[in-house]
This record gives C-alpha cells, sequence and structure tokens, in this order.
C-alpha cells in the first residue's frame, strides 16, 4: 500500500530503461519504494538500470515487455500483479521517431503510432483493469506537451501522443471513484539519449526534474503535471495562435 504521504511501496515500471522511469524510480526507491518491476525487452541496459536500483535497496525484479505486442500484455502484466499488489504503474515507453525519414516511410511512422499509442492502449487497460481489482494504485502516463498541437517538425510522434494524452484523461475519468488514480505528465523537451542530437527547446527540463515533479504530482494526487510548469501558461497560448500563424512559428 502507499504510505502517509501517497508515494508507492510498489513500482511497475512499462519501459524500464526509460531515462525518465529510471530518474523516477530512483526517486520513489530513495523515498519509500520496496519493491520494483522493470519490464521491457531483455538487454543489458535493463540489467543494468535492475542493478543501479538494487544497490539502492530496493527488491527488482526484471519481466519481459514489447509495446509492439499487445496480444501478450495480458498474460506479462497478469503474472506480475499475481506476485502481489502493485501501488503504482508508470507507463514510460515511446519512441520519438525520425520525421524527416517517416513521412516517406509509412511503415516507420506507423511503428511511432503503434508503440506510443495503440500498445499504450493495450497496456494501458490492462493495467488499470488488475490495479481496479486490487481496489487502489496510481497509473503515471507519460505524454508530451508535442500532442497539446501538431506541429510540422514532428507532427507524426505529436499525434501519437495526443492520442495517448486523450485515452489517459478518458481512463482517468473512467475509474474516478474506483480508488484507482490516474495521472498524466506533460514534459517539454528532456535532454536525454532520446533527444540528443537535436536542438534544444525553449523550458528544457531533465528526467530528475520530471521524477521530480512526478513525486510532487503523487503527494497532491494531481491528474495532469506539466514540466516545467510555466508550460502550462505557453501551451495555453499556442492553442489559441491562428493556424495561418502558427504553422510559421519555429517551434
Amino acid at each position: 500500500m502507499k504510505d502517509a504521504f501517497g508515494l508507492p511501496q510498489s513500482l511497475l515500471v512499462l519501459g524500464g530503461t526509460s531515462e525518465i522511469a529510471l530518474a523516477t524510480a530512483r526517486r520513489l526507491v530513495v523515498r519509500r519504494a520496496r519493491t520494483v518491476w522493470l519490464a521491457g525487452r531483455p538487454s543489458p541496459a535493463l540489467e543494468s538500470a535492475a542493478a543501479e536500483l538494487r544497490a539502492l535497496g530496493a527488491d527488482v525484479h526484471t519481466a519481459t515487455f514489447d509495446a509492439l505486442d499487445p496480444e501478450s500484455h495480458e498474460t506479462v502484466l497478469g503474472k506480475i500483479f499475481a506476485q502481489g499488489d502493485i501501488d503504482m504503474v508508470l507507463l514510460a515507453f515511446g519512441i520519438l521517431g525520425d520525421q524527416a525519414h517517416d513521412e516517406r516511410d509509412p511503415v516507420a511512422a506507423v511503428r511511432v503510432a503503434q508503440t506510443n499509442y495503440t500498445g499504450a492502449v493495450s497496456a494501458g487497460l490492462v493495467s488499470a483493469r488488475a490495479l481496479q481489482t486490487q481496489g487502489h494504485g496510481s497509473l503515471v502516463v507519460l505524454s508530451s506537451v508535442a500532442g497539446e498541437r501538431a506541429r510540422r517538425a514532428n507532427f507524426i510522434y505529436g499525434s501519437s501522443k495526443a492520442g495517448l494524452d486523450t485515452f489517459a484523461q478518458g481512463l482517468g475519468d473512467a475509474l474516478h471513484g474506483t480508488g484507482v488514480h490516474v495521472m498524466v505528465v506533460r514534459p517539454g523537451f528532456v535532454r536525454s539519449r532520446m533527444t540528443a542530437g537535436l536542438e534544444e527547446a525553449p523550458l528544457a527540463t531533465t528526467p530528475e526534474e520530471v521524477a521530480t515533479a512526478i513525486e510532487l504530482g503523487l503527494r497532491r494526487r494531481s491528474e495532469t503535471v506539466w514540466v516545467p510548469g510555466a508550460l502550462r501558461v505557453v501551451m495555453s497560448a499556442l492553442r489559441h495562435v491562428p493556424r495561418g500563424v502558427f504553422r510559421r512559428l519555429s517551434l
């Protein structure tokens, strides 16, 4: 069960090598979390992440999970939940893709959509049902400000995050009153492996800063978390910029 401050004692990370997810896991283990499941494709990086969290004192398990194989999600996640209650599921998998390449390669574009949206719908629904069955828990979904409004520079990625964001909001409404809390996290540009080599956007943040915001959101039982918080105001303004003007902005 969660502690008196609303922080989890057990955590399941879907996307076990995500830098944001690992920064969050480290922070929660230092606070109180004692059992961590890292689910992802088998790799040295996954094992290294597990070893790092064990060194902090957590009981860490790994599980094979593939966002692109939704038929396996119920079985894989069912086995994890069968081991004991999970206080928090962090849905953290996703790919950025290569906009210029993906526009010319529809199969690659679909892979971005299937990973970021379709896979998340499946894993989100399976996780939500398991949390609801146990009667408590939080589902934290890593969205993005890119989903707030389509931009020429990354509309394939942005559209997948827009779908994910809308899905997570609706799921949160559907679970209201069940004991299950859904929190949508909308970071801006995050300095990470995924964005290495890209021009840094204004109000850039780090995985550790996103992890701090996630912890605060859990304590407050927030439904939406912006990282940094100033992006809430910025995106509110950008949503109302006329389309003809918006497409000419250098964003």
